[in-house]
């Protein structure tokens, strides 16, 4: 399978799972008095939209290259991460201003029953973070990462509101609004995880230096290469699932420029073999002087 194909796989388990527990939220929500399962709810209702719209990064983000895009189209997808934060301090504003509405409103306790559906959703939205995390790392996607966060944004407010509700139903009348507190507090842990979705996908979008790891796998592999006798410069960028280098190679100044060319070839074709993940590779030679 595909790195693409995993990805989209993650990217329609999220949307049937947020679509799912978006109705469960709401109707226990709604029937057991709680406000945050209602937040928690338009949370999840928010997380629907956005995992469309990872699902049409990633499809557009592998498209290949053409004349106008000739390093693809990869790009599309911290774009789309961008996007996919509005979701989620739309939805975080949201619950922050009806959660201060609502702990000035006198309103009944939560129903008991509530504390058993959002256990459940805890265990099953952190089961959706692993699952989805784990695909985002395997396939290099930051929007798919993006919608693993979505998830354990989710699992938190969900503890929240168990907490809330636990307070209220344990300590009784004058305490219905702890669960509007917790709603409350949910809101800018999800505005926090906001800025943790954000800052990686700003950082691919201006070709920020992140990749230390890769760039010492790459100067590695170069040295394997017979007539490579070290590296320079090598730049690194991300662009979707794929990464863009810049290496300069140092070889032998006496041979000819047919023999510098085809070393460049052979490095290029190697790490391209080593690597599975790199997507244009331009090598520069350079000569041992």
């Amino acid at each position: 399978m595909t790195n693409q194909e995993t990805a989209i796989k993650a990217t329609y388990f999220s949307i049937l799972g947020n679509i799912g527990l978006a109705t469960i939220k709401g109707l226990a929500g709604f029937f057991g008095n709680s406000y945050a399962l209602i937040a928690d709810a338009i949370e999840s209702t928010a997380d629907i939209f956005s995992s469309f719209l990872v699902l049409f990064g990633i499809k557009y983000s592998n498209r290949p290259a053409d004349e106008n895009h000739p390093y693809g189209h990869g790009r599309a997808e911290p774009l789309i991460t961008f996007i996919v934060v509005g979701f989620l301090i739309t939805s975080a504003t949201i619950i922050a201003y009806e959660s201060i509405q609502n702990i000035g409103t006198p309103h009944q306790l939560p129903k008991s029953w509530t504390l058993i559906v959002l256990a459940i959703i805890i265990i099953w939205k952190e089961y959706s973070f692993q699952k989805v995390m784990k695909r985002a790392i395997q396939t290099n996607s930051s929007s798919l990462k993006a919608d693993a966060w979505h998830h354990r944004s989710d699992a938190v407010t969900s503890i929240a509101a168990f907490l809330g509700i636990s307070i209220a139903l344990f300590f009784g009348k004058g305490y219905e609004s702890a669960d509007d507190w917790a709603a409350l507090l949910a809101s800018f842990f999800i505005l926090y995880n906001s800025y943790l979705i954000f800052r990686p996908a700003l950082g691919e979008i201006m070709d920020e230096h992140r990749y230390q790891d890769l760039e010492q796998n790459i100067r590695t592999i170069s040295l394997k290469v017979e007539g490579i006798l070290g590296t320079e410069k090598c730049f690194i960028r991300k662009a979707g699932m794929k990464y863009h280098v810049d290496l300069h190679a140092i070889v032998d100044a006496n041979i000819s420029v047919k023999e510098g060319h085809d070393l460049a070839h052979q490095l290029k074709d190697t790490l391209r073999n080593e690597i599975f993940e790199l997507g244009h590779v331009l090598i520069h030679v350079e000569p041992n002087e």
